[in-house]
């Protein structure tokens, strides 16, 4: 052979360059990117990071406030990088944006690869990689390999086992597996994620949250959010029939209690007694007690007990009022009060029959004014205003349905595991010799003790003898 026909035989180095050597596409790297778990903990980190801080500095407050609590200088870097509203910011959606296309496309990239595993044909497996498994163990019989293979298939599901069998050139290969569908504990984590995100957008996008004061005796039918200028109606009334509060001994507020009434077309729907910890919910809207505001009025309540006739006012003090109907005139004069919390009313009380009734009495209670040839009941208390938080949020079974989701994707994802069982069974020096290998993805510590004691199990089958 001449030098041409020589060189003509020998490839140039650059035709025989393989295309794995060429640089990565655009797409590869952005799937790269985007598919890495790296980004997916530096996000988490980031946002975790956000949200502690979002949880001490206040939110959604004036930025006065902020001035007067920091410094004018802290709060504009507060207001320049809407720390001031954070989880309603930008670039905290960008960060949920970013870590939501990371989970997807991390699923994606992964979940191929994760399936193939589940419906792989794991009688396909060549012996000799069984007998060269860690976790293993062998022993012989004096059963024919068939009566062998007969008393393993009727022992294994017994021992919770189910098992599919194959006959190869050499002998029957059995093979059993459980919680094969627990590789996808990551996927359910994954999605469960993105479920409580869709939660909080719809919540954002269709719900409101905002706040309201009542006075004893008056209703609201609309409510101004957070941060907005334009009042949301709600469809119904809200009324406050009442509210009462009690003291502990030095003057701070124990408990405070709103008796409200919804009402729909002048229609009364609902009543209900609130506190701090048991809201009320109607039509998926919720209101929570969240503060109070004593007034210088005050609740008078008049009852004719000879005609039963009841009727409540709204006296300011020291101004009279009158009850034209039963023609009766009042007021209150006086109080008397410990830290802030009037104990008891002075009260002036005429019905034009004789020299009117001047009386004290305990705030809250009720006492019997007795007229010339009539009786009354009158309770008198000061009056308040109650303060609620209004909520609305449709997303939130969204969110309760992804963290239930979750928890079983974590228990699953670190307490559960695929565990596979392989047997061979075969003729080997006039003998039925039985091979036991098996594997699992996670806490193989435990699946070590699981192993052995079912080899031991199926060791004691009838006429066995160790090898």
């Amino acid at each position: 052979m001449g030098r041409d026909a020589l060189l003509k035989e020998i490839p140039h180095p650059l035709s025989t360059m393989s295309t794995k050597n060429s640089p990565p596409s655009i797409f590869t790297l952005v799937w790269d990117f985007f598919a890495s778990v790296k980004l997916a903990l530096m996000t988490l980190c980031i946002i975790s990071l956000a949200s502690v801080i979002g949880t001490i500095i206040p939110q959604n407050e004036a930025l006065s406030w902020y001035a007067k609590r920091f410094g004018p200088q802290i709060a504009r870097f507060l207001d320049l990088f809407h720390l001031t509203d954070m989880f309603g910011s930008f670039w905290f959606k960008a960060l949920l944006g970013l870590l939501s296309t990371n989970l997807i496309i991390c699923s994606l990239d992964r979940f191929p690869g994760i399936w193939k595993q589940i419906r792989a044909d794991n009688l396909a497996v060549p012996v000799k990689r069984l007998i060269s498994m860690k976790r293993n163990a062998s022993w012989t019989t004096s059963l024919p390999p068939i009566k062998a293979v007969e008393e393993l298939t009727l022992r294994l599901p017994g021992n919770g086992w189910k098992t599919a069998s194959r006959e190869t050139e050499n002998g029957t290969l059995l093979f059993s597996q459980k919680g094969a569908w627990t590789r996808l504990g990551v996927f359910v984590v994954h999605a469960s994620i993105l479920i409580i995100l869709i939660g909080a957008i719809i919540g954002s996008i269709l719900g409101f949250k905002g706040s309201v004061s009542i006075v004893e005796g008056q209703s609201i039918e609309k409510i101004q959010p957070f941060g907005a200028a334009a009042f949301i109606n709600l469809g119904f009334k809200v009324r406050c029939d009442a509210f009462n509060i009690e003291f502990y001994q030095n003057g701070m507020p124990k408990e405070y209690r709103s008796h409200l009434t919804i009402f729909e077309h002048d229609r009364e729907i609902l009543q209900k007694s609130i506190t701090v910890n048991n809201p009320l919910t109607y039509k998926g809207i919720t209101f929570y007690q969240s503060s109070y505001e004593g007034y210088k009025d005050f609740i008078v309540t008049l009852t004719d007990k000879d005609n039963g006739r009841k009727k409540t006012f709204s006296v300011p003090f020291q101004k009279q009022t009158e009850w034209q109907e039963e023609e009766v005139r009042f007021g209150v004069i006086n109080v008397e009060a410990e830290r802030e919390q009037v104990t008891r009313i002075k009260i002036w009380f005429t019905d034009q029959d004789g020299s009117p009734s001047v009386f004290w009495m305990d705030a809250g209670s009720q006492v019997a004014v007795d007229r010339e040839g009539k009786h009354y009941l009158l309770s008198a208390k000061q009056m308040y205003s109650t303060g609620l938080q209004v909520a609305k949020d449709p997303g939130v079974w969204w969110v309760y349905s992804g963290c239930i989701l979750m928890l079983l994707g974590l228990f699953t994802t670190f307490f559960m595991s695929h565990r596979k069982i392989w047997i061979f069974v075969c003729e080997k020096n006039s003998k039925t010799s039985i091979y036991m290998a098996g594997s699992a993805n996670k806490n193989k510590s435990g699946f070590d003790g699981i192993f052995s004691n079912l080899a031991d199990n199926l060791r004691n089958i009838k006429k066995i003898t160790s090898k």
